[in-house]
């Protein structure tokens, strides 16, 4: 049993990620206002003593703690870490992401004590407080002597609190009625006062608005947390830590793309090359900007250059590179920039159509793009990136590559960093879970899409639509089709990536590569059908890759053939669920080629 302390955005994150699994949770949060909808948890209420913290732990016999609660709950912090030190429990702190500033009037303080101090020093007459309304308690040695704005949550209780302390009413400002950015323009501050509060929690909107309006901004720092907590800060590095330590409550076990496994061996090499150092684990950022960690299996360190080598976990996904060494050799180089090479069992690009020139190693845009982040953060010269993949040119042999114009080897790929156990049981059920999470939630909608990359371009297409309502449903679209149909979603939106979309067309409703590629002979007869030219039949018969149709067809073809394809998934999709269903086809780079 999982325990979890959130009232938080990190906190509905990890609801979401631990309702993926079988296992049951407790969600405890201080008050009953931040009540959210848990498939598999019980949400509890009320501020724990550690006695009282203890006796739940044993009498729910909670083998695991997740603190996901606000990084200024200090007295929460300090009770937990108690706690998992008497029961012998550990502790997951899913903390927030922490922006680096760069604004020179920024005045970095200790403690609220130290900032009144600060201010008082450099004569802050008026100040904008954007530390919460449990702070004017704290800030009332300074705003009986200046001028002063709190700005506060619009709830009763918010407002209670201030009038006891005695904060004069005509002081108090509301989040929903005006952005920093206004308040500062409106009330003329000398300085703004915040708490390093992260990401979620608005933090860059202050300096930002500091910095718009050339005041200082006066930020006091987090708390700092026991160096016992296993620290992650995303969804991915929660899941695969509970993976880890409670390794059934998963029923299936995410793992890293060879792009992930390259970026960790190319950053443990240059480590290497610039610190003489061989480190056992090195930690990088996936696309999504989360920090997760890799073990290193060795570091060999030359002159010029260093070889860092790690093992590719690919979780319970049926991937032919699972438990393949994958090497990176970083070296120093005389030109400017990264340069990318492909060693042994790296695949070479024959054909266009994968976004390489042909002739350049089978190492993917994205894995390019992670590596020269890392490797550029940690290094402004020249270097020359070679990645190896151990047996892959006969790893190659399994896999459609050589159909794809790739040959001699395996290709370096993953758009999210993370591979997620797709064609299985659980896979299916796990789906059922989220849609049932989405219309507790109360999702008018519900939004289906392949992947991560999917999932991007349909909420930067549905904004206001809420996390909860997108679910990733891999190859199994018609077995996601039968799921929204029982649950009895109403309103179901499906995102089409072409390369699926062609596949569905025909009414293959399970799409993964092991199972069936794309028709020439079904795309050749549907441009026929729906009055495509000549031009589109020679295009069609020497197509490779279906997501090069984009750029190979004529403006007059694509508008006939997209809806048309589209048009067929639909019906496809249709037969199954009966509810309102709406289809979007996606180009590659996002481009939205037809919708109902």
């Amino acid at each position: 049993m999982i325990l979890v302390f959130g009232g938080t955005t990190e906190g509905r994150i990890a609801v979401e990620t631990l309702d993926e699994g079988t296992g049951h949770y407790f969600y405890s949060t201080r008050g009953d206002l931040q009540k959210i909808e848990c498939a598999h948890g019980k949400h509890i209420n009320g501020a724990m003593t550690q006695s009282d913290m203890v006796d739940f732990c044993r009498s729910k016999a909670i083998r695991l703690i997740i603190d996901a609660a606000h990084p200024f709950a200090s007295s929460l912090h300090s009770t937990v870490d108690k706690v998992s030190r008497e029961l012998c429990i550990p502790v997951i702190r899913f903390e927030r992401r922490y922006p680096s500033v760069d604004y020179e009037n920024t005045v970095w303080c200790d403690s609220f004590d130290k900032a009144i101090k600060e201010m008082e020093e450099v004569g802050i007459e008026r100040l904008l407080a954007l530390t919460g309304v449990q702070t004017i308690k704290k800030l009332k040695p300074y705003w009986t002597m200046h001028e002063t704005w709190f700005r506060i949550l619009k709830r009763d209780e918010s407002f209670e609190i201030a009038t006891q302390e005695g904060f004069p009413t005509n002081r108090l400002v509301y989040y929903d009625d005006d952005s920093v950015d206004s308040l500062v323009k409106t009330i003329h501050p000398d300085a703004v006062l915040t708490k390093e509060s992260g990401e979620t929690g608005g933090f860059m909107e202050k300096i930002e608005a500091a910095r718009h309006h050339v005041i200082k901004v006066f930020v006091v720092k987090r708390p700092i947390l026991s160096a016992d907590f296993i620290v992650v800060d995303g969804r991915h590095g929660l899941r695969r830590e509970i993976e880890r330590l409670l390794p059934e409550f998963y029923p299936l076990h995410t793992g890293f793309t060879t792009g992930s496994c390259a970026t960790a061996a190319a950053k443990a090499a240059l480590v290497g090359l610039l610190t003489e150092k061989k480190v056992k684990d090195i930690d990088f950022k996936i696309p999504e900007g989360e920090t997760l960690h890799m073990p290193v299996v060795s570091v060999m360190i030359e002159r010029y250059y260093a070889i860092a080598s790690v093992i590719k976990d690919a979780g319970d996904d049926p991937d032919v590179t699972d438990k393949s060494l994958i090497s990176v050799k970083v070296s120093f180089a005389e030109h400017d920039g990264i340069r990318f090479f492909g060693g042994e069992g790296i695949g070479t690009v024959t054909l266009p159509g994968l976004g390489l020139p042909v002739g350049e190693a089978a190492i993917n845009p994205v894995p390019r793009s992670m590596m020269s982040s890392e490797l550029s953060a940690l290094y402004d010269g020249g270097l020359d990136v070679t990645v190896s993949l151990e047996g892959g040119e006969e790893l190659a042999e399994r896999t459609f590559n050589p159909r794809v114009g790739v040959v001699g080897g395996v290709s370096i790929i993953g758009t999210s960093g993370i591979v997620r156990p797709f064609s299985h049981e659980a896979f299916l059920e796990s789906i059922r879970r989220e849609m049932k999470v989405a219309l507790a939630n109360g999702c008018e909608e519900v939004i289906v899409n392949s992947g991560g990359k999917s999932e991007k371009y349909m909420k930067a297409l549905f904004p206001e639509v809420p996390q909860q309502a997108f679910i990733h449903y891999g190859n199994a679209i018609g077995e996601t089709m039968k799921i929204a149909e029982e649950c009895g979603v109403k309103h179901l939106i499906i995102g089409l990536m072409l390369g699926k979309a062609v596949k569905l067309s025909e009414g293959n409703m399970d799409t993964h590569s092991h199972k069936v590629t794309f028709n020439r002979e079904f795309l050749m007869s549907l441009a026929e059908e729906c009055g495509c030219s000549i031009d589109s039949k020679e295009i069609m018969a020497n197509l490779s890759l279906a997501r090069e149709l984009p750029s190979l067809l004529s403006e007059a073809d694509a508008e006939c053939f997209f809806p048309e394809l589209l048009r067929r998934c639909h019906l496809h999709c249709s037969e199954i669920f009966k509810g309102i269903l709406d289809a979007v086809l996606i180009a590659d780079d996002g481009k939205i080629l037809s919708k109902t």
